[in-house]
């Protein structure tokens, strides 16, 4: 198969943004004239986004700070459901007990919609930091686990019997055979779990009334009418998880499924 050119990979880059500002421009036209409202087009929103950047106050705090925000936010309540979600999936697979007992807890996590953890997170943290971030941690801890889970009792069992064969302890075994035999699927687990909480993140800060932070933004700029904010604010939130995705996890992945490959070619041979 042929190496796409230059012209093919710039194309796959730009297209998708051209189409989606191309439908966005249509759809404030086609508000504006039959409903008469004004709908924000994107040249209005790029030239608030700007605005924004140069420090112009949004909510009562820059944008910097927003941002700044609500990143802390996640990555306190990702980092600490990546922690015991993989914690959580390295016990489950080690002991049998522990599996049959609470194996069907995190299936039942994942069918839970992020939002329907609003009252709980009240419920237990009030109105605040603590129920953002609650609701943040269990959304994302499920399919994390699951993920360890699956990709540690998807190991290939000749690896484990050579592994064996070769004097290898249970710690060493663990450490150095299962925990890199599971890392592809754990990577895809962390990618599940990343999109899952930056939404939820963002919906939990206009419900739970955290006072900054870019969902608490957009609905404090529906408020004020200010929707050229509001979808300003939306185009950041897009880049951010796009930066994530693109810059983080999907690197990540590559780099891992690449070397693991390599290692297996090596192993077989």
């Amino acid at each position: 198969m042929m190496s796409p050119t230059w012209k093919q990979r710039l194309w796959r880059m730009i297209g998708p943004t051209l189409l989606i500002v191309a439908l966005w421009q249509i759809t404030a036209w086609g508000v504006t004239n039959l409903r008469g409202v004004p709908f924000p087009t994107p040249l209005v929103t790029l030239q608030r986004l700007m605005e924004l950047f140069a420090n112009q106050p949004l909510a009562g705090y820059s944008l910097y700070h927003h941002i700044a925000v609500s990143l802390t936010r996640w990555l306190d309540a990702f980092a600490l459901a990546t922690l015991c979600g993989i914690s959580y999936g390295l016990l489950s697979s080690r002991w049998n007990g522990l599996h049959t007992l609470t194996a069907p807890i995190p299936q039942l996590l994942l069918l839970i919609p992020g939002l329907a953890w609003i009252p709980v997170a009240i419920l237990i943290f009030g109105i605040g930091e603590g129920a953002t971030r609650f609701m943040i941690a269990m959304t994302a801890f499920a399919p994390i686990a699951l993920a360890t889970i699956n990709g540690i009792k998807g190991v290939n069992i000749h690896y484990i019997r050579a592994a064996q064969m070769l004097g290898a302890t249970p710690t060493t075994l663990f450490f150095q055979v299962l925990l890199p035999s599971a890392l592809p699927a754990l990577i895809s687990g962390l990618r599940i779990g990343l999109g899952n909480s930056w939404r939820v993140l963002v919906a939990a800060e206009m419900v739970v009334g955290t006072g900054s932070g870019l969902g608490f933004s957009i609905i404090e700029a529906r408020w004020s009418l200010d929707y050229p904010s509001a979808l300003a604010c939306v185009v950041i939130i897009c880049l951010i998880g796009l930066i994530l995705e693109y810059g983080l996890i999907r690197p990540l992945e590559k780099r891992t499924l690449e070397r693991w490959m390599v290692q297996r070619r090596s192993n077989d041979v």
